[in-house]
């Protein structure tokens, strides 16, 4: 039952008026209610699930009946200071909030059972804060001290949240600087001057102004003017202003210095004091902290090392300089002890070559520890520094001329290139790190210091988050925009904007340049973008953008093909429709070229390439018809006019890619007829599937295979070839640990995204029948692999692409094979569209071309649906064109404009939750708006128009059970477990939490979903699934005086391989050893959400950066794709360096291998040591011994032997290299 509230104070909040109520509502002796304010000002609602409490509540505070007027209720009801009105709505109560109230119910039962026997005691989580210092630690001899740069006395509170803290400055309140509790390295609490809690971050907080209503300048009202504001909430929800940080006049402190020092009043000691008992709150070390007020201020310390990079020592190289103010800015060491460093490392530029300097600054970063009140004093002592970067010096020196050799052995596809992210708070250095090739890095290869790849990104790397009460107009118009039409300075080198491909915009990334000079030519951004082509007839800033970015997709390979080798097409067009829209042609001999100079492994040839050429971008498709070299290009490719010859690929059809469902997909299919068991019975087949990945040797390694995780490492062979000696995986931590996380991590894919396998199904890229032959509705699709023979699909089918919101996005087609002299047959790991009909298949499928769109079919029986929808058929939208040429500067606008209003995620977001609740789901005409909202935001990239929303329809703020975050995963010594945390709201203790976040203006509430989605969802119950996969015996840290299985499998390769003289390479296997794990350091630093934050050996190994809060997020997904690509190169390469004589890939087999795989073993066995930061790393010895054992089949004569249970025995022949 539902009672109307009126006659509110405007100015309180939701969470007050929940915590107003609940004290009222408790003297009644009722506890499951929902309290919610409405739109209008002074107006809200009291939702009950019992309707004899709302009875009972009106009978003391109001009336039965609305339409009664002038009669007292027997009670008075006030809230600051006004009386409230309460009558008895005329609406029904939410169906979905029922719901959630009904499992409120349930978990407070649940909850007073537990309390009856251990009552939770509340804690004051507000204390009062009389100062405000932000600085960083220094050593006076051997004392820690803290050292001020920034002081603010205006007094506040500080206040502590579920997830982070919240530092309130000034009475009334100016700015709230907010630290998430992740963000925290440690906590100090000192009396040194009275009491002090000190906070030593890994990142910079997140700053908020309280609105200023007078502020009204013309830039504003411009703004307010422009279609872009109209995607804002209304002016009158704004209540918090994000900003770079309290004070600008000491920016570079804020932005630099990451200790926090808070002073408490005496007044406020005690509840101080009771935080420690606070399970979220991070531990408080006891730590007198003594106060040095700094020599200078901080802003002249970074001008000081400024100077002396760019000037006393203007011959270090940049690329060193780079490395040295990474060093200040990541706050490993302060300015002024960098700039006494770099006498040092100049000194050092003399007598080493340039790799051996960078190598030996850059192990700096492993070996560093960040400061505070654990780390040893002697560490940041410059004589220390001096002698470790000797050290370090030595070290790259004596490295084995076969192993330096492979360093410098580079794949001609990857460049090394520096990165910064930019955050509100400041700009941070990173790399330099492998990226793929583009057009400009291949022509201007000599020069790739001076190209900087330009994240924009919060303080955890995380896109900026769009909260309905705070405005991001500064950080976007003034932070952001400074940087894109300015200099970014590193190391004394400026650099200027440049452009960005359409896959970076969408990460809010972009290029940048610093000037140089190419054979005396001074080359600049305009000049390379001119290089690029004729962009003069784009009028569109975004489609200007988008051609001009075509240069910067990434490209595995180029192969110069002539421009007498292009003959032009006619496009396939009919009813305003172009069927060959994005797809070309090309003959056998290109496909041999670029066969040749593509980086595969596969024997099979592909047929199908996605391609940059020149202005061209698309698909091309090898046809046997055509002789010599050719390369047919079509009107619908061609984008602008260029003088490129290199055709350069982006992706092809090497193998055919698996299909998966996922919530969009499941929720049209079950909108069109599927049946619910369809869906339940595939998902079961999956979780089977993963349960018995544990249960045998041969489940294990097929499942790695499957999963591509050290597959380059041949662990999959390790986990057989142990089986095979009687070792089992299972008694391994090391092995357990990798396979746990793996399972647990598709587990969690299945449970909370619904990616559920489907086997009749394939993901391949689309072309169109360049014959004629296929009819109308019919589809051409043949797979192949070096493994796996020609198939070619047949029969009815259903046809769709990603991502998909309209009910119409999924059709069906005819799969049907052609005759046996069809030029068809020549392909495959493609999907072939007709040219006939009225309407190409592609357009229909959430608006797809031919250009590289990936496109799932489905042939499972279950999943086909019992009928169809009509497509969409959305008008095309006219891009918004300028009167002058586009500039560079125009490009970089759009860019702000593009991060300000993409709004894809939220109105996928919208749908997902409205087609849950609407009763015909995607069918539903809000559901259909939603669907033509996303198209135009899909197009923004290209037509510069952003998506109205302020026709959205009206949405509730009750999600569906399956959209909750769900507990976190955390890697307890390398074993996954659940930390236990609740994510959902907690009714009944929320107001134990004081603060009104901007950034949390109410914890999300879920209900119980009855429609497929929610089945799905709670037919997983990952906890108890992660249970039964880790039952069993585990060696564990208290067992280790048992024999390991590597110290079982090294006892067995030392018996028997008496024969080989491995001892002399034992030096050689340190220095690989220590190579596999800088690299290993490297990877878990760089992929890390916060560089101080190293990841775990596991999670790299498996290739999986595990989710802070739930399961992984998007941009955690396409973190983890790349680290996985890296971690496999340097897998490989140090396999290589094993086995090879050289570490190309065409290198001869060594005659030393199976005497360098076994020091390899020894020396991970027998000398393991802690590095710094990341403690003892395990992995070398299983890629040793993988490769060990490889080896030792190889050898003649060499037969497997169990081995017994107590010790190593088993006569074997002697093994001889």
């Amino acid at each position: 039952m539902e009672v109307f509230i009126h006659n509110l104070p405007q100015q309180t909040s939701e969470k007050q008026l929940d915590k107003f109520f609940r004290n009222t509502l408790s003297a009644l002796n009722v506890t499951v209610f929902h309290c919610q304010k409405l739109g209008k000002p002074g107006l809200a609602t009291l939702t009950f699930l019992d309707p004899s409490h709302a009875l009972l509540f009106l009978k003391v505070y109001g009336k039965y009946d609305s339409h009664i007027h002038g009669s007292s209720p027997p009670s008075e009801l006030r809230h600051l200071g006004k009386v409230i009105q309460c009558v008895l709505s005329r609406n029904k109560p939410n169906t979905y909030l029922l719901r959630i109230l009904e499992e409120e119910k349930k978990k407070q039962h649940n909850a007073s059972r537990k309390a009856a026997t251990a009552p939770k005691p509340k804690l004051e989580r507000k204390i009062e804060v009389s100062e405000l210092s932000c600085g960083s630690w220094d050593f006076v001899g051997s004392d820690l001290v803290f050292v001020p740069y920034f002081t603010n006395d205006r007094g506040g509170d500080v206040r502590f949240g579920k997830k982070s803290l919240a530092i309130l400055i000034g009475k009334p309140t100016t700015h709230r600087v907010e630290v998430p509790y992740s963000s925290i390295n440690s906590v100090t609490r000192g009396a040194t001057g009275g009491l002090s809690l000190t906070f030593t971050l890994f990142e910079a907080p997140r700053t908020y102004a309280v609105k200023d209503t007078n502020a009204a300048d013309a830039a504003s009202l411009m703004l307010r003017l422009s279609f872009a504001y109209r995607q804002r909430p209304p002016s009158s929800k704004i209540k918090w202003t994000r900003v770079t940080c309290i004070n600008k006049s000491y920016e570079s402190v804020f932005s630099n210095c990451f200790v926090y020092r808070l002073t408490i009043p005496q007044s406020a000691f005690a509840t101080a004091d009771a935080l420690k008992k606070a399970r979220e709150i991070p531990s408080i070390t006891l730590w007198p902290t003594t106060i040095r007020q700094p020599v200078r201020p901080f802003a002249s310390e970074l001008t000081r090392l400024s100077s002396a990079l760019a000037s006393s020592y203007g011959g270090i190289p940049w690329v060193l300089k780079f490395q040295m103010q990474r060093l200040v800015q990541f706050g490993y060491l302060s300015p002024s002890r960098v700039v006494e460093l770099l006498s040092e490392v100049f000194q050092m530029t003399k007598r080493s070559d340039l790799k051996t300097c960078l190598a030996a600054v850059q192990k700096l970063f492993g070996q560093l520890p960040y400061q505070g009140p654990d780390t040893e004093t002697d560490v940041f002592k410059l004589e220390t520094l001096v002698q470790v970067l000797k050290q370090n010096e030595t070290a790259v020196k004596n490295e084995d001329p076969r192993l330096s050799r492979a360093k410098q052995h580079k794949n001609n596809n990857l460049a090394l290139i520096h990165r910064v992210i930019v955050t509100p708070a400041g700009t941070y250095p990173y790399g330099p790190d492998e990226e793929p090739m583009n057009r400009v890095l291949r022509k201007y290869a000599q020069y790739l210091d001076f190209f900087l790849k330009v994240t924009f990104a919060d303080e955890d790397g995380d896109q900026l988050r769009f909260y309905p009460g705070v405005s991001h107009d500064e950080i976007y118009h003034d932070r952001f925009k400074k940087v894109l039409s300015g200099v970014i300075n590193i190391a004394g080198r400026g650099f200027e904007f440049l452009g960005f491909s359409h896959s970076s915009l969408r990460a809010q990334t972009c290029w940048f340049m610093a000037p140089f000079t190419h054979n005396g030519t001074f080359i600049h951004a305009g000049l390379v973008i001119k290089g690029l082509g004729d962009f003069s007839k784009i009028r569109t800033p975004a489609k200007c953008a988008a051609r001009i970015g075509q240069a910067f997709s990434d490209t595995l390979t180029a192969v110069n093909i002539p421009s007498d080798c292009v003959e032009n097409m006619d496009d396939v067009e009919r009813s305003g429709r172009v069927f060959s829209d994005g797809c070309g042609v090309i003959s056998q001999s290109i496909q041999q070229r670029i066969f040749k100079q593509y980086s595969v492994s596969q024997k099979l040839k592909p047929t199908v390439f996605q391609i940059r050429y020149a202005g061209a971008k698309g698909m091309i498709s090898v046809d046997p018809r055509l002789n010599g070299d050719v390369l047919g290009l079509r009107p619908s490719m061609v984008k602008f006019p260029s003088d490129a010859h290199d055709i350069e690929i982006c992706n092809s059809g090497i193998n055919p890619l698996s299909m998966y469902l996922n919530r969009q997909l499941i929720k049209i299919l079950e909108d069109l007829g599927v049946e619910d068991g369809v869906f339940l019975h595939l998902q079961e087949i999956a979780v089977e599937r993963l349960r018995t990945v544990t249960r045998s040797p041969v489940n294990a390694a097929h499942f790695l295979r499957q999963s591509h995780v050290g597959d380059m490492a041949h662990i999959p062979e390790l986990i057989e070839k142990l089986s095979d000696l009687g070792l089992s995986f299972l008694s391994d931590d090391f092995l357990r640990d990798m396979l746990e996380l793996a399972i647990l991590v598709q587990l969690r894919a299945l449970k909370h995204r619904a990616r559920i396998l489907v086997d009749d199904g394939v993901t391949l890229y689309g072309i169109m029948d360049e014959t004629g032959y296929l009819e109308e509705g019919q589809i051409f699709c043949v797979t192949a692999t070096d493994t796996k023979k020609r198939k070619v699909l047949q029969g009815r089918v259903a046809v769709t692409r990603c991502p998909a919101l309209h009910p119409g996005d999924i059709q069906i087609a005819y799969a049907v094979d052609v005759p046996v002299n069809s030029p068809l047959r020549f392909l495959h790991n493609c999907v072939v569209f007709s040219q006939k009909g009225e309407r190409d298949l592609p357009s229909q499928l959430s608006g797809g071309d031919l250009d590289g769109d990936l496109f799932n079919i489905i042939q499972y029986p279950g999943l086909l649906p019992k009928f169809v929808a009509e497509p969409a058929d959305y008008p095309r939208v006219t891009p918004l064109e300028i009167e002058t040429t586009v500039e560079r500067h125009h490009m970089a606008d759009f860019f702000i404009q593009f991060m300000e209003n993409d709004q894809l995620g939220r109105i996928a977001t919208m749908h997902q939750v409205l087609a849950d609740q609407l009763s015909n789901g995607t069918c539903h005409p809000s559901c259909l708006l939603l669907a033509s909202k996303h198209s135009t935001a899909v197009d923004f990239s290209k037509t510069g128009i952003p998506v109205d929303l302020t026709d959205l329809p009206k949405y509730s703020k009750f999600r569906p059970d399956f959209m909750a975050p769900g507990p976190r995963v955390i890697l307890d010594q390398g074993q996954a477990k659940f930390d236990g945390d609740d994510e959902t709201v907690d009714l009944e203790n929320d107001e134990e939490y004081p603060d009104d976040s901007p950034t949390e203006p109410g914890l999300l509430q879920y209900y119980k979903s009855d429609r497929i989605l929610g089945k799905l969802y709670r037919a997983i119950d990952e906890e108890s699934f992660l249970a039964s996969i880790q039952g069993g015996p585990r060696t564990g840290s208290a067992s280790r005086k048992e024999q390991s299985v590597l110290d079982k499998l090294w006892l067995h390769v030392k018996r028997e391989s008496r024969g080989v003289d491995w001892i002399q390479h034992s030096s050689w296997a340190r220095e690989i050893k220590e190579t596999y794990e800088d690299s290993l350091i490297e990877i878990m630093s760089q992929y890390s959400m916060n560089p101080s934050q190293y990841l775990t050996e596991v999670e790299v190994f498996v290739g999986d950066i595990l989710g802070r809060y739930g399961p992984q997020s998007k941009r955690q997904r396409d973190a983890s794709l790349g680290m996985r690509d890296r971690f496999e190169r340097d897998a490989r390469f140090i396999v290589d360096c094993i086995i090879k004589e050289d570490q190309s890939a065409e290198g001869a087999k060594s005659k030393e291998a199976l005497p360098r795989s076994i020091a390899c073993l020894s020396v991970a066995v027998t000398e393991s040591r802690p590095r710094r930061q990341v403690g003892t790393l395990r992995s070398f010895g299983y890629v040793a011994a993988a490769v060990c054992l490889r080896e030792m089949a190889h050898v003649e004569g060499y037969q497997v032997f169990k081995l017994p249970k107590v010790g190593i025995s088993g006569r074997v022949p002697q093994l001889r290299a």
